[in-house]
Parts: C-alpha cells; sequence; structure tokens
C-alpha cells in the first residue's frame, strides 16, 4: 500500500492536479483506494480538515474511507521508536525535534504506520541529511528502511494514466 503525506495532497490541490484542471488525479487516487493499494492516516486527514478548503471537503467527502486510524498499540510502538530515533538526532536543532515530535504532526505518525504495517511512504518531501531545522520524512525512512516515494513515482508505479 502507497501510505500518502499531507503534502501528496495539498501540492497537488494546489498546483499541478488542482481539482479543475485535473479531475483525473483525483478519481485515480479514489479508484486505487477502493481496492486497497493507496491510503493514508488519520493524523493526515486531521492535517487537511484544519484547512477548511475544497481538499478538506474532498477528504471529508470522497476519501475519508482510506485514512487508517493510529490508535493501535503496534502503531504507538512503532511511535515511539521514531521519536527516540530522532529526539537522539542532536544535528537537529530543539525546534526542529519537537516539532515533529508534536503528536498532532502527522509525519512521525505516517513513519510509525509505515513500520508497523509495512507500505511505500509517499511524499513530496526531499531528503536533506544536513538539514538542522527540519526533520524530513524521507530521512527518517531512510534510517528505518522504509521504501519511500513522489506523487509521480507512485502513480508510475500504480500504472495511473490521466486523460
Amino acid at each position: 500500500m502507497y501510505l500518502l503525506d499531507t503534502s501528496v495532497f495539498v501540492e497537488a490541490a494546489n498546483r499541478y492536479y488542482q481539482f479543475q484542471i485535473a479531475p483525473g488525479f483525483w478519481d485515480a487516487l479514489l479508484d486505487q483506494s477502493l481496492i486497497g493499494k493507496v491510503g493514508s492516516i488519520d493524523k493526515v486527514l486531521a492535517e487537511l480538515l484544519r484547512m477548511n478548503d475544497p481538499l478538506a471537503d474532498w477528504d471529508r467527502s470522497k476519501f475519508a474511507h482510506a485514512f487508517a486510524s493510529t490508535r493501535q498499540p503496534r502503531v504507538r510502538q512503532e511511535y515511539r521508536r521514531v521519536i527516540q530515533f530522532v529526539s537522539r538526532q542532536t544535528r537537529y536543532t530543539d525546534e526542529a525535534r519537537r516539532q515533529f515530535a508534536d503528536a498532532d504532526n502527522a509525519d512521525a505518525w505516517l513513519v510509525a504506520f509505515a513500520l508497523a504495517h509495512g507500505g511505500t511512504v509517499v511524499t513530496q518531501e526531499t531528503p536533506a541529511p544536513q538539514s538542522k531545522r527540519v526533520v524530513k520524512i524521507p530521512d527518517v525512512c531512510q534510517h528505518f528502511n522504509i521504501r519511500w516515494v513522489d506523487t509521480f513515482a507512485m502513480m508510475s508505479e500504480l500504472g495511473i494514466r490521466l486523460r
């Protein structure tokens, strides 16, 4: 399963796959979610709903079924591992570590869910191994040997073709 980060939804909706320009992208996400190949987590949904915009409306009305719960003991256990790893990384500022560990931030939860259940994390973030001020999802995924890709790689791998 491909596990979508908030950035996948936001970048698509605000830039290259706006609803009125590329409805096929959103239909493809929905189709892939219905067969269990694409999904996300409740913490990502919470971030999206806070925006209170057309994307939040779409997620609430069409894609809500695809957001899995992070309230599982195994996910919580992996979440602690992820947070412990990041908290020990002295290259990050205290603020970067605090933001990543914020329970309302979906990033660590997404990595934890991937650890608990497998799957590929999909994010528009790029690795930044020298970053001090921001903890990047791909860097954490790399440490835990979790596969990650961007939106375009996911679409290619799933054979999604926009018409």
